[in-house]
C-alpha cells in the first residue's frame, strides 16, 4: 500500500530590497510510496550526508532534484526483474534508457513514483504526510550546517485537490527541529510501534 507524501525544500531569503521581493525559494516533490517519516527522514539523512561530503548543496531546486534522482536510482533493480540474464553495464548505463530493454515491464516503477510539483497548487489531496526541509542560506563552501525539518502528523492537514499553501499553513506538525533530532525521535518511535 502506498504512503503518499509531499516534500517542500525551502530556503529562506532575507528581504534586502523591493527588487528581489524577499520571497522564499521553494521546490516541491510528490512521493507516491514510502512517505512515512522513517523512510523519508532516512532518505533525507543519506542525501544530506552525500551533499555535505561533496559540497554539492545548491539550494532547493538542486536538492529536490538530487532527492528524486537518488530515490529513483535505488529502484533500478526493479528493471532487472530478477532475470540473471538482464544486467546493467556501468560503462553503458544508457542501455537502461532503450525502450526495447523495458518491454518486459508492465509499468517501469523506477520511471514512476515521483513528481515535481508547483508549490502553489501541487497537492493531490490523498497524501498522508507533509514535510518541510529548511535549507540554510549559505555559500556551499562555508561550514556545514544542520537542516531543519517539519513533519506533519499522519493526515493532520486539510486534504483536498487545491492550493498547497493552505494545507502546509494549516497542518499540525508532529515535529519541528533538526534532521538529526527527527531521526532520533520519529524513527525510534516507528520502530517501537512495529
Amino acid at each position: 500500500m502506498s504512503t503518499r507524501s509531499q516534500l517542500r525544500f525551502v530556503q529562506r531569503v532575507e528581504q534586502t530590497d523591493e527588487a528581489d521581493g524577499g520571497a522564499d525559494r521553494v521546490a516541491q516533490v510528490y512521493r507516491h510510496s514510502d512517505g512515512y517519516p522513517g523512510s523519508v527522514l532516512q532518505d533525507l539523512a543519506q542525501l544530506k550526508e552525500l551533499l555535505d561530503a561533496t559540497r554539492a548543496e545548491r539550494g532547493p531546486g538542486y536538492t529536490a532534484a538530487t532527492f528524486v534522482f537518488l530515490n529513483k536510482l535505488s529502484t533500478v533493480d526493479l528493471y532487472l526483474d530478477g532475470d540473471p540474464e538482464r544486467t546493467i553495464d556501468a560503462a553503458q548505463p544508457a542501455d537502461l534508457l532503450e525502450p526495447s530493454n523495458m518491454e518486459h515491464l508492465n509499468q517501469p516503477l523506477f520511471l514512476l513514483g515521483y513528481g515535481v510539483e508547483n508549490p502553489a497548487n501541487g497537492i493531490h489531496g490523498d497524501e498522508e504526510y507533509l514535510y518541510v526541509v529548511e535549507l540554510p542560506t549559505r555559500n556551499p563552501f562555508d561550514e556545514l550546517t544542520e537542516w531543519i525539518v517539519k513533519v506533519s502528523g499522519h493526515s493532520a492537514f486539510p486534504r483536498w485537490d487545491g492550493p498547497t499553501d493552505e494545507a502546509f499553513e494549516r497542518a499540525n506538525w508532529q515535529f519541528h527541529g533538526s534532521l538529526e533530532d527527527a531521526l532520533a525521535e520519529l524513527v525510534r518511535d516507528e520502530a517501537v510501534v512495529k
